[in-house]
């Protein structure tokens, strides 16, 4: 079934039309109507700003039960596809920002990522594991075009010899296939692409700048013609807004090429909450109490559920049976929920660049 958004409720290409405080500002503004109807006037649409990133290091660790792999690297901070559920919104609080409409316009940026991940990968006593690039926010949100931070960050990691998991829902990780393609081929490399909704119109409410559906599908038949393992995450899975689509988007993937298969349930923390009732309540009233309750009776009464284990699967019987769903649609469509490893017995330090012929000679 079609979603049907209202023309006069969709964000001008943006995600939400908030910017609550983070939780950590001890001073908050809020608006106040001064009588001269300054409140009634729409602001200008706000412009996409670039912030340098002094940041020392670049890979980020982790030892959560729930994830499958120690450490990630994410070239920015904040992402521009604006997607409304996204979990790493409140991470923009750290940075003094919030995780609003700043999460999609104030993004930033690490102009050194390559460099200092080469001086990581080269410390002595380095063990190689798979990086994950896309943990936090998409690699190939669309200021990749421009900066080209991703593309450097792989031609150091395939320099090393060193295995990377690529998380995206941008059809722009074709760029790489060149060097994508190469680390495949020694078992180093694999891509998936997150597909939340077959419906171009709910995606566009839901993710207003990433790519659209069909665009994600063909990147999955584009990587698996390079020989670059693909898989889909169908994620997330809001109850009531795109969970009955789950065994269509699965299908659909498959058929594109995709070899294996995960999904997780929508996460709420900290003010994403808000901002995604805010955005279900304008984009759909008429059911927005509705997604609601079936959120909470997968979070045990409540928007969000932190916990380990439980965060991503939630609990419940609405959460059981969309589990139920996954693997069964999996089975049928030939999906595995559980891709071979990638090889880290490559990695290895590069030589040093040769001297130029001319300080040969002394």
């Amino acid at each position: 079934m079609e979603t049907v958004i209202p023309r006069k409720l969709r964000p001008d290409g943006r995600g939400t039309r908030l910017d609550p405080p983070n939780r950590f500002e001890t001073v908050r503004q809020d608006a106040f109507d001064d009588g001269w109807g300054t409140l009634d006037e729409a602001p200008p649409p706000p412009a996409t700003v670039l912030i340098r990133d002094a940041t020392k290091s670049v890979i980020s660790r982790n030892d959560s039960p729930d994830l499958g792999f120690d450490r990630g690297l994410n070239p920015y901070r904040g992402c521009e596809h604006g997607c409304i559920y996204c979990y790493a919104r409140p991470t923009h609080a750290w940075i003094g920002m919030s995780p609003g409409l700043d999460f999609e316009t104030k993004l930033v940026f690490k102009p050194e990522a390559a460099t200092l991940l080469e001086r990581e990968l080269s410390r002595k006593g380095y063990q190689a594991a798979p990086i994950v690039l896309g943990s936090n926010t998409d690699p190939y949100q669309p200021v990749e075009r421009q900066l080209r931070l991703t593309r450097a960050v792989l031609e150091v990691l395939e320099r090393f010899g060193h295995p990377v998991s690529i998380v995206t829902k941008s059809a722009g990780v074709l760029r790489d296939v060149d060097i994508l393609g190469r680390m495949a081929a020694r078992n180093l490399a694999r891509v998936h692409l997150s597909v939340t909704t077959l419906d171009a119109r709910l995606a566009r409410a839901m993710e207003p700048r990433a790519a659209a559906p069909g665009r994600r599908l063909d990147a999955i038949t584009g990587l698996k013609a390079a020989g670059i393992p693909v898989g889909v995450l169908a994620a997330p899975m809001i109850p009531g807004v795109n969970d009955a689509e789950l065994e269509r988007i699965l299908e659909a993937s498959a058929k594109a090429g995709a070899s294996c298969a995960s999904a997780i349930l929508l996460r709420l923390p900290h003010e994403l909450g808000a901002l995604f009732e805010d955005w279900l309540k304008r984009t759909m009233p008429d059911r927005a109490a509705h997604v609601l309750s079936l959120i909470r009776q997968t979070r045990g009464g409540a928007l969000n559920d932190a916990a380990f284990g439980s965060r991503f699967r939630g609990t419940g019987a609405y959460a059981a049976l969309l589990r139920a769903r996954f693997h069964r649609a999996a089975r049928q469509f030939g999906l595995s929920d559980a891709p071979p490893p990638l090889d880290c017995g490559q990695f290895a330090k590069p030589p040093a660049k040769a001297a130029s012929a001319q300080l040969s000679l002394f």
